[in-house]
């Protein structure tokens, strides 16, 4: 039988009703009148395993749910981003991070140009001369071997290979260790610097257009602590320095050789760029083998992502759930927690692709939203956060959806650790869904022998949501997937809610603001204000203290 599909304002009109209906049900009821709703509930792709069966969520649900992706032209704007349709359309830009992760032999057209050979061949020049800087081929002013890479970079040209390298520690292989610094406090680079040799460093400078601020002020440092530490020439840069950029005159003018200038492109956004040029520190950690796996395991989700049926598909799925919590259940924060401690940064790199992305109040047609967009992102990993926050989820006022991240092995197993790290991720689950009653809690009470008048404090009301990912294990393979997974549920999320999921304007505007106040603050020259800023302003000037700060060649 053919469904007719439904327009949008039905399909919402029937997904609020019928949340009235599922915000009286509790998932424990569920779970014991259905032994086989695991079985229903759960998805596989390769060695990637998702269970969804613990979401406040019937069959019947999930109709109205695949309903709004379908009313939401959901499979038009997937043709269209894999495509190479300028879907970014307030900069008039295709959306083609999936290009980068394309068979070799792949083509995908923007205006007239194959993006696929013109990824190849860039990714191509990073990854030979990531092997040089491995096997010992590239050599410092000195004619000594690189042990060092620093990569100075902001938001996606640091989040991304920062949490990469660290997730992939394990397959790092040969002498060459990577560090990465984001911040424009001087300490950042301070502290890494104190213990590297200019002899033996490497310093990567990721700004596509070379003019980003944070990072160019802190490419001019670390240059000026290169000469200043060894006295040589300012052409001793070019041995010492790479650039990410499309900027050639810029990084000529500032010392780096032609040949260690690796391209980015105008249809990648930063958060979405770790499979490109940015991931050369990655590639200097890994080597090109396990880089190349790492865009396979991205490009099998992809695969998934634009083959399966909304009811079997991964990343729909997850973006499917999120809408339904986020605009039906007012729950406007997502919990994030990976069980692996080389997950660390995790969360704080998809707080940047979620909340950069989906963090919108106009939509593609440039009218303002009268719902929800982008939820809140937070989290950090398993299991110090359960002595942390999880109260909060366990017995707080607040439904808090959330994805435990957990692989089943480990390659650093000590003892039985690993075992008890799964064994508290799968426990958190089970609890976060089932609860305890009052009932439970006073028989738990009475079994021990204590008050029964605690009972209260003891009962946790249960039913909150949570997605398990669970990986075989932690490989460049799977957190490609992992990654590419979700970038999609990102997209599709963004696609409901009609807005453009790869502009990021308001990030922009306080660049602007503090370009004026750092004016300010240095000539002391007034602007307009207001009245905090610049109470703000006489604050700092009247404190300064005009010092020579300790330098990085101290």
């Amino acid at each position: 039988m053919i469904r007719e599909s439904k327009t949008m304002a039905k399909v919402l009109e029937d997904l609020s009703e019928h949340q009235q209906y599922i915000a009286l049900q509790h998932m424990r009821d569920w779970f014991e009148q259905d032994a086989h709703r695991f079985e229903r509930m759960h998805q596989k792709v390769g060695p990637l395993l998702l269970d969804y069966s613990k979401n406040r969520v019937t069959e019947e649900t999930w109709q109205l749910l695949s309903d709004l992706a379908d009313a939401s032209d959901l499979k038009s704007w997937r043709e269209a981003m894999f495509g190479g349709e300028k879907i970014n359309r307030s900069e008039a830009r295709a959306v083609l991070h999936t290009a980068l992760r394309q068979e070799r032999n792949a083509v995908v057209e923007v205006d007239g140009v194959n993006v696929v050979a013109q990824a190849y061949q860039a990714l191509d020049k990073a990854l030979d001369f990531a092997e040089k800087i491995r096997q010992g081929m590239h050599l410092g002013y000195t004619k000594q071997r690189i042990v060092d890479v620093v990569n100075l970079g902001v938001g996606g040209s640091d989040l991304g290979p920062k949490m990469v390298t660290e997730a992939l520690k394990s397959f790092a292989t040969g002498d060459v260790n990577v560090h990465f610094v984001s911040n424009v406090d001087g300490a950042h680079l301070h502290h890494v610097l104190e213990h590297l040799r200019p002899e033996t460093t490497l310093f990567v400078v990721a700004s596509k257009s070379f003019t980003t601020p944070e990072t160019l002020l802190n490419a001019q440092a670390a240059k000026a602590w290169l000469l200043a530490q060894t006295a040589w020439p300012d052409d001793a840069v070019a041995a010492h320095f790479a650039a990410i950029s499309t900027n050639l005159q810029a990084t000529a003018a500032f010392g780096i050789h032609p040949m260690q200038v690796f391209e980015m492109f105008d249809w990648v956004g930063g958060r979405y760029s770790v499979w490109s040029t940015i991931g050369l520190p990655v590639m200097c950690a890994i080597g090109r083998e396990a880089f190349l796996q790492f865009l396979a395991g991205g490009r099998a989700m992809d695969a998934h992502f634009q083959n399966a049926p909304w009811r079997e598909n991964m990343p729909v799925i997850m973006a499917l759930l999120g809408i339904w919590y986020n605009n039906f259940f007012d729950a406007h924060s997502h919990a994030v927690i990976p069980y692996d401690y080389g997950m660390r940064s995790w969360t704080e790199y998809l707080q940047q692709l979620d909340m950069e992305s989906n963090g919108k109040n106009v939509t593609q047609n440039n009218q303002p939203v009268n719902y929800a967009t982008g939820p809140i992102i937070w989290g950090s990993q398993g299991v110090n956060c359960q002595h942390a926050y999880f109260q909060l989820l366990h017995q707080g006022s607040r439904l808090v959806p959330s994805d435990f991240i957990v692989p089943v092995n480990s390659h650093l197993p000590v003892g039985k650790q690993h075992t008890v790290l799964v064994a508290n991720a799968l426990a958190q689950t089970e609890a976060l869904m089932r609860g305890k009653t009052l009932a439970e809690a006073q028989a738990e009470l009475a079994l021990n022998g204590q008050d029964i008048h605690l009972a209260a404090q003891k009962v946790f009301s249960g039913n909150q949501p949570t997605n398990t990912l669970m990986l075989t294990d932690i490989n460049p393979y799977t957190l490609g997937m992992l990654i590419a997974l979700y970038e999609h549920k990102v997209f599709v999320q963004g696609v409901i809610w009609r807005i453009n999921s790869f502009d990021q304007w308001g990030v922009e505007y306080g660049k602007v603001l503090a370009k004026t106040i750092e004016q300010e603050l240095v000539s002391g020259v007034r602007v307009p204000h207001d009245a905090s800023t610049f109470g703000l302003i006489d604050y700092y000037q009247e404190c300064y203290v005009s010092t020579t700060t300790a330098s990085l060649d101290d």
